[in-house]
């Protein structure tokens, strides 16, 4: 039996569902993606100094290992290179097709198939869908009064506008999260003066970065092994530290007691000014965020022209950004360095299932999926990159493609002639749930400020390791699925 997959969105999440399908034998799979070309995330952020904070060697598919990185921590370009030439090499390109933006999902139960909605009112059928959009594909900009007065131009991280001249400008940075630290220190030389606007403080420690020379190269063309070996010596020490964010382990305590050690040892040696060191120390304990790699942001921080703001940003003006203080701060330009919506799962698509439910009433209160793939009564679809799968360190491409395993193998046994609507059972999606709040309650991220407002829930991350998640979706509990058809 032959079945049809659709794939929405043509980043590491999506292109490597398609390569796991196909080498399952499944080859009806088509993807489609809203914007122009493939990437995702490497495509969208080309802010100056974009780059990975996890080692290069670790963020790579395991079945394409790269000998040819040119750095540890390699550039969004250089990222962008591989993802998109591997894909071709793999033949997973001829599976996508560009500038499909899907608006809506609904399952016919007398069909048993989604009806794939798109923007320009064509429509897909296929059995089984998976929603490869991820958690930082919808750039989060706060509703601030008179943000549409500012006289400037105005635009977010990962819609860098590269016409904007910022030589001699003054420019007004909002946020210090992962994209502000890589692209404050990437333009602090350019502009005359630069405003950086804090909610609260992350926590920075020294990126281990280095240049891969020839000599490096060869060794790894010659000695595979050696390459793995560098795979694995920074798994394993990712692994060290989710386990301490997660409390699973009894080097917890001092793992991230040594952590905060170098922190507070690089604010103090990179930051003389005891007041700006001051604003720069988190009003949270670590593991809340995650964890922050630079060189150079708090040497960029401490700049003459560069000034750090804590108070309250209150609203937005034709000429600066005024703070809860009543202060103006001038600019020429504002950059809004404040993230994605990483809890908005699969919006803004509409998401119709069994009986007419609609998935986002559904998740009203927070987010929620059996493996962070599958909820009740959406028969086969799948979520990569869904709820509760983030980390507090190491590589998300692994918890992707442990996702892209498991929904390859359910995807066969339909096309082998199994149940048509395959959904995980009600109880079996609870008792996950109950579970993986349960841990985080007892993990670093408890009591912090990305849980939901009741205190309850919190819809991002993984609580365990990553070997952990990728053992319990190694294969499919046909035990916790159910035929759901007419």
């Amino acid at each position: 039996m032959s079945i049809r997959i659709v794939v929405i969105g043509a980043g590491f999440g999506g292109l490597g569902a398609v390569h796991a399908l196909t080498q399952a034998g499944l080859t009806d799979v088509t993807v489609l993606e809203r914007a122009d070309e493939v990437g995702g995330v490497w495509r969208d952020n080309t802010y100056p100094g974009a780059a990975c904070d996890v080692p290069s060697p670790l963020y790579s598919w395991s079945w394409a290992v790269n000998p040819g990185w040119t750095r540890r921590y390699a550039r969004q370009p250089e990222i962008l290179d591989y993802l998109r030439g591997t894909a071709e090499r793999a033949g997973l390109l001829a599976h996508v097709r560009t500038g499909v933006e899907v608006t809506a999902l609904s399952y016919d139960e007398a069909e048993c198939v989604w009806h794939v909605e798109t923007a320009d009112g064509t429509t897909y059928d296929a059995e089984v869908v998976v929603s490869a959009v991820g958690q930082l594909s919808n750039p989060a900009i706060p509703r601030l009064p008179g943000a549409e007065t500012f006289a400037g131009p105005a635009f977010h991280s990962a819609q860098w506008r590269h016409d904007v001249d910022l030589r001699g400008a003054r420019v007004a940075v909002v946020g210090t999260g992962a994209s502000a630290i890589q692209l404050v220190p990437g333009i602090v030389d350019d502009v005359a003066a630069m405003t950086v606007f804090q909610r609260s403080a992350p926590y920075v420690i020294p990126k281990p970065d280095q240049g891969y020379r020839p000599v490096h190269h060869r060794a790894f063309e010659r000695f595979p092994w050696l390459l793995a070996a560098e795979r694995r010596s920074w798994f394993w020490l990712t692994e060290l530290y989710n386990a301490a964010l997660g409390g699973v382990s009894p080097v917890s305590r001092p793992l991230l007691a040594t952590v905060r050690a170098v922190w507070r040892l690089t604010l103090r040696r990179q930051v003389t000014d005891p007041e700006l060191r001051r604003r720069l120390v988190p009003e949270y304990r670590l593991g809340c965020k995650r964890l922050l790699f630079s060189n150079d942001w708090y040497p960029a921080l401490a700049r003459d022209h560069v000034d750090v703001v804590t108070d309250a940003v209150a609203e937005v003006e034709p000429g600066g950004v005024r703070t809860a203080d009543g202060r103006l701060h001038e600019a020429d330009v504002l950059i809004w360095g404040t993230g994605f919506a990483a809890t908005e799962f699969l919006a803004p698509m509409r998401v119709t299932g069994v009986g007419g439910a609609d998935l986002h009433d559904l998740w009203r209160d927070g987010a929620r999926a059996h493996l962070g793939m599958s909820v009740p009564g959406f028969p086969q679809l799948f979520c990569i990159y869904g709820p509760n799968t983030n980390l507090g360190g190491s590589s998300i491409i692994a918890m992707m493609e442990a996702q892209a395993g498991y929904v390859a193998e359910v995807a066969r046994r339909l096309a082998d002639g199994g149940p048509r609507a395959l959904a995980v059972r009600p109880e079996v999606a609870q008792a996950y749930d109950r579970e993986m709040q349960s841990r985080l309650r007892r993990s670093a991220w408890a009591g912090c400020d990305n849980w939901y407002a009741d205190g309850t829930r919190i819809t991002t991350n993984w609580p365990g390791l990553v070997d952990e998640y990728r053992a319990r979706t190694a294969h499919v509990d046909w035990d916790e699925l159910e035929d759901v058809a007419r």
